[in-house]
């Protein structure tokens, strides 16, 4: 393989070893590899690459240098909530739920129904649970509780209530 003269052997060998991103120290590594001589088949068994895969990034690197081997931007698909409403709808999740929601505890369909109403714009539930693991959110949610529960009637409940649960004797076995 035909290369460049723009690093030396010692410069690819530390740019490889101190590089933090992976996929770019193993397409350095490559080259470092043939700029030591070695053959396409040897590469390959030393990185897990295919050949035209180090054909290719030999290529890159001999008319971009370095800059060739990293990856370029990938925007993918559009988010359906524009960045601009995602503080808007951080907030409306973060208040309690209201009436017109029908629900005690904002949950996956609640949530997509607001997204719908108020935002305009129609998620799968799936596409939901990403949008809000991007924005922090968990699965977690607090157990539901009724507006009009009194907490001291019912930690007085459980003081004063019997238990119901009583310990079997003998051991349920489990199936085989």
């Amino acid at each position: 393989m035909n290369l460049n003269d723009r690093y030396t052997k010692q410069e690819l060998q530390t740019l490889y070893r101190t590089e933090k991103n992976a996929r770019l120290a193993r397409r350095i590594h490559a080259v470092y590899l043939a700029a030591k001589g070695l053959s396409c088949p040897q590469i390959m068994t030393i990185t897990g690459a295919a050949r035209r895969t180090i054909q290719q990034w030999v290529r890159k690197y001999n008319k971009q240098g370095i800059n060739g081997l990293k990856d370029k931007p990938r925007p993918g698909q559009p988010t359906k909530l524009p960045r601009k409403a995602e503080l808007r709808f951080c907030e409306r999740i973060e208040a309690a739920p209201t009436k017109k929601d029908g629900v005690s505890v904002l949950n996956g369909p609640a949530i997509r129904r607001i997204l719908e109403r108020e935002f305009g714009v129609l998620y799968s539930m799936q596409g939901l649970y990403d949008l809000l693991h991007r924005l922090g959110y968990s699965c977690l949610c607090p157990r539901p509780q009724h507006e009009k529960a009194d907490p001291q009637l019912q930690e007085q409940f459980k003081k004063t209530s019997s238990k119901r649960w009583i310990k079997s004797n003998q051991p349920i076995p489990a199936r085989k």
